[in-house]
């Protein structure tokens, strides 16, 4: 089998266009191979298995036996081509037989494909990178206490008049011209003063009530309100109150460290484990915020193009995942659809980070070392009641250290980047960091 490349184009910066010329003559000696090897194992009726004549079984098989060689024969073409001019393919040829060129002895063939971008490791220098600081205090310690109290929040009756954080026992009636309208009554039902779950009208109409208070108030539903019937209408109220309860918080006490996990109630010991998960959480934080900058830099000083294949098929992955998550939620997805086309710039994204990342290790050799990989399974571990357990689970099988791995490899990056860019340092807020505005 002989081939030759007569055209090479390029009409985008990563696709390739190769013509390919097979000869019929041993695409011919193929199929006489293929078909003899059948005839071992044929059968027919009237003949015994591997008895049955090879006129009978070109007759059976031969147009598939042909299909079959010729396209072993285009393949094989190609794959010596590709390699002649050491080209790096992604995702797969698409291959369509051209009928200008081919004759009684030969077929020509046109394989389209797309190639892996060239990736110099940019200099980086002059590359600006703002690296986020913060040091956990008693302040956000004592905050982060505070908001695990509210967690355990209790309500007990209270003899005042409500007040933002009590909880309210009530029935009511809503009306829209007169007319009472679906969902717009309840009886017994408690709802927070202040904790957002009802509209702001009715919302602020809850301040002030007792205990047997009666009142009649207005609300006004937004325009985009999710009732079409009720979107953009004012719509009148009663309510009864039946029981006005305040918010009490736990006490930071033996009671409240055993309800954290501190099984003897210790305070202090509950504290230093506060503090620790803290300071955890906090050094994840701003690893991510770094590591999330370091990504930018990367993309941005190393701007290219991109395989459509692999967008695509990281797209339709990701597609896949979100659908999974979904039905994982408990949440049907039967008529629901995933568009692939909904994650394409996500996906772009990740391809080419994942591209530069590859390079950018290769070239600097940032490979993680085994102690780098233990440490990260260590601090996925940290959080377990059994961390040996855990270290051991992953080390069990070698597919499982891939995600320590990557992320090791991801760390690396980080530390190098730092290492050559201009990294200035921003104090970062408590709130900010920790999700109340980041």
């Amino acid at each position: 089998m002989t081939q030759e490349q007569t055209q090479t184009s390029q009409p985008s910066s990563l696709e390739r266009r190769i013509d390919l010329t097979v000869a019929l003559a041993e695409v011919e000696r193929d199929v006489e191979k293929r078909l003899k090897q059948l005839s071992r194992t044929a059968k027919a009726p009237g003949f015994r298995p591997g008895k049955v004549p090879l006129k009978i079984v070109t007759q059976q098989y031969g147009g598939q036996t042909r299909s079959e060689a010729i396209g072993a024969a285009v393949e094989k073409a190609f794959g010596e081509k590709v390699r002649e001019q050491n080209l790096k393919v992604a995702g797969y040829p698409h291959i369509e037989p051209k009928a200008e060129g081919s004759s009684e002895a030969e077929l020509v063939f046109s394989a389209v494909f797309e190639v892996f971008p060239e990736i110099p490791v940019a200099d980086l220098s002059a590359t600006e990178v703002e690296k986020v600081t913060f040091t956990v205090t008693e302040a956000e310690l004592e905050k982060t206490l505070d908001a695990l109290r509210k967690q355990r929040t209790v309500f007990v009756p209270a003899s005042r008049p409500s007040q933002k954080e009590d909880k309210v026992t009530i029935d009511f009636t809503g009306r829209v011209d007169g007319v009472e309208f679906e969902g717009g009554k309840a009886e017994d039902f408690a709802v927070v003063v202040g904790g957002g779950q009802m509209l702001p009208d009715f919302d602020a109409a809850l301040v002030g009530l007792n205990a047997g208070d009666a009142k009649t108030f207005d609300v006004a539903f937004p325009e985009g309100y999710h009732a079409p019937n009720l979107a953009g209408k004012t719509a009148q109220f009663d309510i009864v109150c039946k029981k006005v309860e305040a918010a009490q918080l736990p006490e930071v006490d033996a009671e409240f460290a055993k309800a954290l996990g501190i099984v003897d109630g210790d305070v202090e010991k509950m504290h230093a484990e506060v503090r620790t998960n803290l300071e955890r959480e906090v050094k994840k934080r701003l690893e991510s915020r770094i590591k999330s900058q370091v990504m930018d830099a990367l993309l941005a000083a190393n701007p290219i193009d991109v395989p459509k294949a692999l967008v695509d098929m990281e797209a339709q992955y990701m597609a896949e995942a979100a659908k999974r998550d979904f039905e994982s939620r408990g949440m049907p997805t039967n008529n629901m659809p995933f568009d692939p086309a909904w994650f394409v710039d996500q996906a772009t994204r990740r391809v080419k980070l994942g591209l530069v990342l590859a390079e950018v290790v290769k070239a600097k050799d940032l490979k993680p070392k085994p102690e780098q990989v233990r440490a990260v399974v260590d601090d996925f571990a940290a959080t377990f009641e059994d961390p040996q357990q855990v270290v051991r689970y992953y080390y069990s099988q070698p597919e499982r250290l891939q995600e320590a791995e990557s992320l090791a490899t991801e760390n690396n990056v980080v530390a190098w980047v730092l290492s050559v860019a201009k990294v200035t340092e921003k104090a970062i807020g408590f709130d900010e960091l920790m999700g109340n505005g980041a």
